[in-house]
């Protein structure tokens, strides 16, 4: 936490926005330095996180990649998810997103699938709160791997996509 709370404003915004791509989100986490442990730090994060609005959300999922899969997945998998993902996004006019911390490898090709033909049922303001939640939860295990020093994205649990977007 000493890190953290004494990094200069530019590295902290840099270390926060890799976190979640809202610089809202990243001035309100900086602006209650310092912390005084990690509880702290991600309690107001999660703040943060929920008082952001739709703009701001929208803002950070221009940043957001697909969510992808393993190397060694079938093709009939990725063929799979491709339409899946094509159909999320023309539903919703948005990347799906979804937090990944604790799901294997082998597990995340039929996690996303499912997910992605659960949430296309939701009805637009449902999966509004549904995204609002899964980036909440992607920049909290962002940020804790991130002064871990695993890096931002090590919690995404993603390879590289052919379709996947960075800002």
């Amino acid at each position: 936490m000493e890190h953290f709370n004494a990094a200069s404003a530019q590295a902290l915004e840099q270390t926060l926005l890799s976190c979640l791509r809202s610089p809202r989100w990243s001035r309100r986490v900086a602006e209650h330095r310092p912390y005084p442990d990690l509880d702290s730090l991600l309690a107001a994060a999660d703040e943060a996180a929920y008082d952001l609005t739709w703009p701001d959300l929208t803002e950070a999922l221009t940043a957001e990649s697909l969510p992808t899969l393993p190397p060694d997945t079938y093709t009939a998998a990725h063929t799979a998810l491709s339409a899946a993902h094509a159909a999320y996004e023309a539903r919703f006019g948005h990347v799906f997103v979804i937090c990944l911390a604790g799901v294997s490898p082998t597990e995340t090709p039929d996690r996303l699938l499912e997910a992605i033909r659960s949430r296309l049922t939701n009805d637009p303001d449902e999966e509004r709160m549904v995204v609002a939640d899964e980036l909440r939860r992607l920049a909290r295990e962002r940020l804790v791997h991130a002064l871990r020093g695993a890096g931002p994205h090590a919690a995404d649990n993603r390879t590289p996509h052919p379709r996947s977007r960075r800002g």
